[in-house]
């Protein structure tokens, strides 16, 4: 589920404050794409823990309806709760795999961690 919600930005002492006003959140950036980086972010963590709470994500405001400052920068930030939520993750899945014994017993012998192992040559591999 993707959405996009209107954000205002605004800019002061060489940082913007960013106000996400549907889900009563703030936080910062150094610059525009950090801003938008940061509120994509926290939106994506205040709407994955709202769902976790059993609540509904309310409807993203109309950008005409966001009052701001004459400074702000309102924009619409989006953020896909699905893939969000994936990325975030963490949980342990069991594998099994097939390897040769002469390699096993090698391993074993140097005191390997299969599992750590597999996991960094899996984020290498899929750039992750």
């Amino acid at each position: 589920m993707r959405k996009a919600y209107p954000t205002i930005m605004t800019p002061t002492d060489g940082i913007y404050i960013i106000r996400v006003p549907d889900l009563d959140i703030d936080t910062q950036g150094n610059d525009i794409t950090e801003s938008i980086e940061m509120a994509r972010d926290a939106i994506g963590l205040k709407g994955t823990t709202l769902e976790d709470m059993g609540k509904n994500l309310p409807e993203p405001s109309d950008l005409s309806e966001i009052v701001h400052g004459d400074r702000d920068i309102v924009t619409l930030v989006d953020v896909d709760f699905i893939s969000y939520r994936t990325e975030l993750d963490n949980k342990m899945v069991r594998k099994n795999l097939t390897i040769p014994s002469w390699l096993n017993k090698k391993a074993e012998r140097a005191g390997v961690n299969f599992s750590k192992i597999l996991q960094e040559a899996l984020i290498k591999t899929l750039d992750a």
